[in-house]
């Protein structure tokens, strides 16, 4: 009786230690070991929500791969713009178009001269000596000027359309200097004779700072025409001599923006000529874009 009870008890007592060691294996589960069951049982496994194992609410997602874990949205800088021409080539114009669709921030070199000189300060004395030879302004009065209008928030942000500016090869590289360069360089092209004519007719109206031209766009009234004036700068001899410097110095940017300037013919009517700079500003927004999306 003793004996069979002792047989008994050492059973029940060998049915509750564990497995010997030798007789287990690890499992990977996720990238970790976990003590397996006895190497004569079947392997463990594990049912996917669809076959009726783990419910959808409990079950831990597989991994995605890598590259599909994070999708960040970058956004496109804003575009920058630089447009050039001779006097009255029609950048003005232009300008407005590119300002209305594309929210860029116009920044005008010779607004910003002008405003200099109508305060009667010494750099706007300086600058109209200059003007008046038809010669460039030097860079140290308005390389500065323009560089701080072109760093604020709002020229960042939005982006920029620099007209005018710059003008020489000097003032381009001051630029470049700041890391401040155009995605396109829009270079207006205008016949000569075709310029000279716009120049001399053009007047201004010191009311409203709306531009005149008394053979294209004529005044809407006596009242207004009474009250033009003409800018002391136009005039045929002053404006053959700017034509003069304009090309030379037009020529002495190309070694730096040769990669991006896009010439337009700008004696085309107004709407035909925005049709090809709208044509040229898209591709170069989509190129930026595409850029983005790709890296």
């Amino acid at each position: 009786m003793a004996s069979s009870m002792a047989a008994a008890a050492a059973a029940a007592a060998a049915s509750l230690s564990p497995p010997p060691l030798s007789t287990e294996r690890p499992v990977a589960l996720c990238g970790q070991f976990f003590p397996g069951s006895p190497a004569s049982s079947r392997p463990l496994r594990f049912h996917s929500a669809r076959r009726g194992g783990l419910s959808p609410a409990t079950r831990k997602p597989r991994s995605l791969p890598r590259a599909a874990k994070a999708v960040v949205a970058v956004k496109a800088d804003p575009l920058k713009v630089m447009i050039a021409g001779a006097p009255a080539s029609g950048k003005g114009t232009q300008c407005e178009l590119i300002k209305t669709k594309y929210g860029l921030v116009h920044i005008s070199a010779g607004d910003l001269l002008r405003a200099e000189i109508a305060a009667g300060t010494d750099n706007g004395k300086r600058a109209k000596e200059f003007m008046e030879k038809g010669q460039l302004v030097p860079d140290e009065i308005v390389v500065n000027m323009v560089k701080e209008r072109l760093l604020q928030p709002d020229a960042q942000e939005k982006g920029w359309l620099l007209d005018g500016y710059p003008r020489s090869y000097s003032q381009a590289m001051a630029l470049e200097t700041l890391g401040i360069r155009p995605d396109i360089f829009i270079l207006l092209d205008v016949p000569d004779e075709l310029l000279v004519e716009r120049v001399v007719g053009r007047r201004l109206d010191p009311v409203t700072g709306k531009i005149y031209h008394l053979k294209y766009s004529p005044p809407e009234n006596e009242e207004i025409s009474s009250r033009l004036t003409q800018r002391f700068d136009d005039t045929e001899e002053k404006v053959k001599l700017r034509l003069q410097t304009h090309y030379q110095n037009v020529e002495s940017l190309l070694s730096i923006y040769d990669d991006v300037i896009v010439k337009i013919k700008g004696d085309a009517l107004v709407d035909q000529v925005f049709a090809q700079v709208d044509e040229q500003l898209t591709s170069s927004l989509d190129k930026k874009t595409g850029m983005v999306a790709s890296a």
